[in-house]
């Protein structure tokens, strides 16, 4: 299956992407005085919490647990030289479900981010990608 996204300029630290469909999508890479979209680092941080999170979402109804909301965060170092990758990425997610037992997410987590996940298993293995979670019940 093949994707493409289309590239449009709107100035030196601004562009925005259009996928297939026409959704649009700002990028910038200004500052925080400044700072209007998220940067294409900060993509792909939200990328992976959000692609997890739909897997995340689908196993535990498949367990016929309640989920009342998911929520995270998604934290990245980068190298301090150029090119500026992601050395290290830690995700975690705060689970409500009422029934849902710290083993059970554990394992749902885990195979998430390590299986079934198409953004993280894209990463470099170079980047050590971990994960923990909360449940509010």
């Amino acid at each position: 299956m093949e994707m493409e996204v289309v590239l449009g300029f709107k100035s030196e630290e601004e562009f925005y992407t259009l996928n297939s469909t026409q959704n649009r999508l700002d990028i910038d890479m200004y500052g925080p005085e400044k700072k209007q979209a998220q940067s294409p680092m900060e993509l792909l941080l939200s990328g992976i919490i959000a692609c997890a999170a739909v897997d995340i979402v689908s196993m535990i109804k498949k367990r016929r647990k309640k989920l009342n909301d998911i929520s995270g965060k998604a934290r990245g170092q980068r190298r301090a030289i150029a090119p500026r990758s992601f050395t290290e990425i830690k995700i975690h997610y705060e689970i409500n479900s009422p029934d849902l037992t710290d083993r059970e997410a554990e394992k749902i987590i885990s195979l998430a981010v390590n299986k079934y996940c198409s953004v993280a298993s894209s990463l470099s293995n170079d980047i050590k990608l971990s994960y923990g979670f909360e449940i509010n019940r």
